[in-house]
């Protein structure tokens, strides 16, 4: 086994890209905020390292940048309270999720915790599409029920709105 820091995933082509559906730059920033979120999870990162990085990987100047530093810097600054909110609706605790699931659970969580302007559909839309292509099997599945119990608690108001 070795000592080397894990790789973060790679998102230069991912399966979406690669069956043909164009992106739009904001889902290309969510992929290259969960990248860097990885990163952190992984190897400990700093946000200063992991953004440099991040800057200079293929694809990166067709991401919206300004969305892609409100993730990116946004989740690693909340990520205890972030966690708070979607701890109590896992089957297990936070350190047994896989870094992939745990990353887009703190990055989901953090759009409907911050990002009000984006409605809750699509941002559990978008964590479980991260998911289906850079997660295990089911790991989107699992995403998706923890997400939707998270913005029955962050969204009510809109969600009730949304049922009427």
């Amino acid at each position: 086994m070795s000592n080397a820091p894990a790789s973060p995933p790679r998102l230069s082509e991912p399966p979406s890209e690669r069956r043909g559906t164009p992106k739009s730059a904001r889902r290309r920033s969510r992929e290259f905020a969960l990248q860097g979120i990885y990163s952190w999870l992984v190897n400990q990162d700093d946000l200063g390292v992991i953004d440099a990085h991040m800057r200079g990987v293929t694809g990166f100047d067709r991401a919206d940048r300004v969305h892609f530093d409100a993730l990116l810097s946004g989740v690693l600054q909340n990520a205890p309270a972030l966690r708070e909110e979607f701890a109590p609706h896992l089957d297990r605790t936070v350190n047994e999720l896989s870094p992939i699931e745990h990353g887009v659970l703190l990055l989901g969580t953090f759009e409907l915790a911050h990002h009000v302007e984006i409605p809750y559909r699509v941002v559990i839309n978008e964590a479980v599409e991260l998911a289906k292509d850079y997660g295990g099997t089911d790991g989107f599945k699992y995403v998706n029920g923890v997400l939707d119990k998270v913005a029955l608690k962050l969204r009510a108001t809109e969600i009730a709105g949304a049922r009427r």
